[in-house]
């Protein structure tokens, strides 16, 4: 059974269709890293969710494709209007930006039984190489299309019924129970249909909300094109890469963290874009490093009368994006009493939610005294099921991690074992290095955390 053809067109086809934070990192690595070459790997959880030989030619083409695409004027009004922390110089050079597919992706296709048929199915490898201030852009765009090309042409048995009105419902419940969420689901989404009606959803959720005196917000969404085309706020701020690749530049995994903040507030400003990341190299080095005072070059401007604050003042607060949430609460809180922090902070969570994961969570936090927010990605935009048995149609599951920068390997520890990445000596080296402790949080997939009983 297949699903029905999308209005749309197909893959992407425009710049903006990605996650705020690679814009907003983006502008800083223009700003301090212009010159800094880095290389990309990419990983299937999921690996029996094999392409087929014709979704890998579709595939290959809509990747060359990316070369053809410019951000127009009105896309850069837009971002000078609801992103005016994206500084002049980044804007004219993202108006001036061709992305070279051809020469900085490379592309492997190895087939597990050649018969010569479109039908074959086959691994799928990527590398991504180049300066990080052009490959950056290239994560989100290709996750998308190649979750687009597996439905599109390896499982057919759904189609887009109700799409709008799940998401619509979704949004309502979270809405009625006082939720503040935006969507985050452009990486991993089933295609950009799917995503677009997810948007209309949620967009008339919010209408009705409003007209039911509902007291949760919808924020906006992670994707930059997605907010344009339906006026709502953009929101995101910095993924782990970031972190990843200054601890690989510089080769100071103890200092990795404080570097990381340091070089985002010199860019940005305090308060601005405050959301911290908190798992790359685990939690607890993170803490040891949000306690520090900021920088004195950092505050110069900004610091009245010489008072120094720490990060974990300046920033509104932090997200959490693996381990176990409840845990994470629990240790950030604390961590903020310890700190003598008194003003209320945020949390984000992140880490493959449904709305049984919000209310969850939402409760946890708000009796810690925090303001939670909730970043729903994959739940929105890949939550379909088989049309030939009413099962889950379960979502690729798969990954574009930083691999290398100035030829140094990038890892990622997190909070949860599961989720590290990376040359695996560099990453035993670093966890000894800052005596990183292991955990497992048993629900690392988020395929399967949906069918949590």
């Amino acid at each position: 059974m297949s699903s029905v053809s999308s209005p749309l067109p197909e893959g992407i086809f425009s710049l903006l269709d990605t996650d705020l934070y690679k814009l907003t990192m983006q502008c800083a690595v223009l700003k301090f890293f212009p010159d800094t070459l880095v290389t990309y790997g990419f990983t299937n959880r999921t690996p029996h969710m094999r392409l087929s030989r014709e979704a890998y030619k579709w595939l290959a083409e809509q990747i060359h494709k990316l070369g053809n695409i410019r951000v127009t004027p009105d896309e850069i009004a837009f971002l000078k209007k609801s992103c005016p922390y994206l500084n002049d110089a980044y804007l004219a050079y993202l108006s001036n930006l061709k992305l070279s597919p051809s020469e900085q992706i490379e592309i492997k296709f190895t087939l597990i039984n050649d018969t010569g048929s479109d039908s074959d199915v086959g691994d799928l490898e990527y590398t991504i190489k180049g300066l990080w201030v052009e490959t950056i852009l290239y994560e989100i765009p290709l996750l998308a299309l190649t979750s687009q090309a597996f439905f599109k042409f390896c499982d057919k048995d759904w189609k887009y019924d109700n799409q709008e009105e799940k998401a619509y419902q979704k949004g309502c419940t979270l809405l009625e129970n006082e939720c503040v969420f935006s969507e985050f689901g452009s990486r991993r989404r089933r295609d950009y249909h799917t995503h677009d009606l997810v948007m209309k959803g949620l967009m008339r959720a919010t209408q009705d909300g409003k007209k039911n005196g509902w007291k949760g917000v919808f924020t906006g969404t992670s994707n930059v094109h997605f907010a344009m085309k339906y006026g709502v706020n953009p929101v995101g701020t910095v993924a782990h890469e970031w972190y990843m690749t200054i601890a690989a530049i510089t080769d100071d995994y103890e200092n990795a963290n404080e570097l990381g903040l340091q070089y985002w507030m010199g860019c940005f400003g305090e308060g601005v874009l405050g959301i911290a990341l908190t798992d790359t190299f685990g939690t607890p080095a993170f803490l040891d490093a949000f306690r520090k005072p900021i920088s004195a070059h950092v505050t110069a401007e900004s610091a009245p009368k010489g008072e120094i604050k720490t990060y974990a003042q300046v920033y509104t607060g932090i997200r959490q994006d693996s381990g176990d949430p409840a845990y994470f609460v629990k240790r950030v809180r604390e961590f903020y009493d310890k700190e003598g922090i008194t003003d209320p902070k945020t949390v984000v969570f992140s880490d493959s939610l449904n709305i049984e994961n919000c209310l969850e969570y939402k409760a946890i936090a708000d009796k810690a005294g925090f303001k939670p927010v909730f970043g729903v990605g994959t739940f929105f935009t890949n939550d379909y099921t088989n049309v030939s048995n009413g099962e889950k149609s379960k979502p690729l599951n798969i990954v574009i991690k930083i691999a290398t920068a100035n030829g140094r390997p990038a890892v990622k520890l997190s909070d949860n074992m599961g989720k590290n990445t990376g040359d695996k000596d560099k990453v035993q080296a670093v966890k000894k290095k800052l005596g990183y402790i292991e955990q497992e949080w048993q629900e690392v997939d988020e395929s399967n955390r949906w069918t949590k009983k």
